[in-house]
């Protein structure tokens, strides 16, 4: 005597069998994931003009890496700041990482020329770097050490005395 599954409880088992392999491929291409006094997960793109990036190439330099947009009225409080901070811990190889969130890139290469920021912005269309991050808001910074290991985070904007107090821990 053979035993037969019906059909639907078949059917139910091969369902449940994809989701769980969907579910199961999901959490191991997460990656790792941004915390403070652990490993800053890697940002490798494209930036707004078109050149390869890889937060990686700046290892033994402080980082301050922010997820901005033109559209973000904080962002433009904040880019005056990030200029003068830039050039005032110049001795020390203060690197500048911007991540584009929520505008597009043409928006972004305007805002950049119109205040003159120099550091290099990385197009994110598939949310990776965001998820990575735990993104939540514009702006949000991460204040990364030259081992690569993220010492604060900060949501929202920037003042000069919470940059100043942040970049103290990432300062060599």
């Amino acid at each position: 005597m053979t035993s037969r599954i019906p059909r639907t409880a078949a059917l139910l088992l091969i369902a449940l069998g994809a989701i769980v392999a969907v579910a199961l491929v999901s959490v191991a291409m997460q990656g790792p994931k941004a915390a403070v006094g652990k490993p800053a997960p890697p940002v490798i793109g494209q930036t707004i003009d078109g050149d390869a990036f890889d937060l990686a190439s700046l290892r033994g330099r402080p980082i301050v890496l922010n997820f901005w947009g033109p559209s973000c009225i904080p962002c433009r409080n904040e880019f005056p700041l990030f200029t003068a901070k830039l050039a005032e811990h110049a001795s020390v190889e203060l690197a500048i990482v911007g991540v584009l969130e929520k505008d597009t890139p043409e928006d972004a290469r305007d805002f950049v020329a119109e205040f003159a920021a120099s550091w290099p912005t990385v197009i994110d269309p598939t949310q990776r770097i965001a998820n990575a991050y735990r993104y939540v808001a514009r702006p949000q910074t991460y204040f990364i050490d030259g081992d690569g290991i993220v010492r604060s985070i900060q949501i929202g904007e920037l003042t000069e005395a919470d940059f100043e107090r942040q970049f103290a821990k990432i300062a060599a």
